[in-house]
């Protein structure tokens, strides 16, 4: 038997959310900085364009922004969001290393992984965010 607090829609205002995204932002883009130093620290070059804070930063805030509205869009259409966003995340997290494989071709490795890496760690705090403040629960 589910408990009531699991039956009842969770209501978060709009202070909330927007304190929920601008945190998964700053925090991603600190992981982001310590992800670049480190990469500088094992070889990746420092006129890497993509490893400069402007670049991440831009980036970054982009990819959690977007990812809330696609959350914001399953959770408010789908029957089951919790299974297409258990599908959806992963799917668009391995079509955003596209770019980042052209950064190959400029024979750069380091750069690039630390790239890729940079995506999976922005992808799993927004998603933690995204949990917190627009839980799947409240969908409707």
């Amino acid at each position: 038997m589910s408990s009531v607090s699991e039956a009842l829609p969770v209501r978060r205002g709009p202070l909330v959310v927007a304190g929920g995204v601008l945190g998964a932002i700053l925090l991603s883009s600190l992981a982001n900085a310590l992800i670049a130093v480190l990469a500088h620290a094992v070889g990746a070059p420092d006129d890497f364009d993509p490893l400069k804070p402007a670049a991440y930063i831009f980036l970054t805030t982009l990819g959690v922004l977007g990812g809330t509205v696609g959350w914001v869009v399953v959770r408010r259409f789908s029957r089951d969001p919790e299974r297409l966003l258990r599908r959806l995340v992963p799917s668009v997290v391995v079509v955003s290393f596209v770019p980042d494989f052209f950064q190959f071709g400029a024979g750069e490795v380091t750069g690039v992984v630390a790239l890729l890496l940079m995506h999976v760690v922005v992808a799993v705090i927004a998603v933690l965010a995204c949990r917190r403040v627009l839980p799947l629960n409240s969908a409707r």
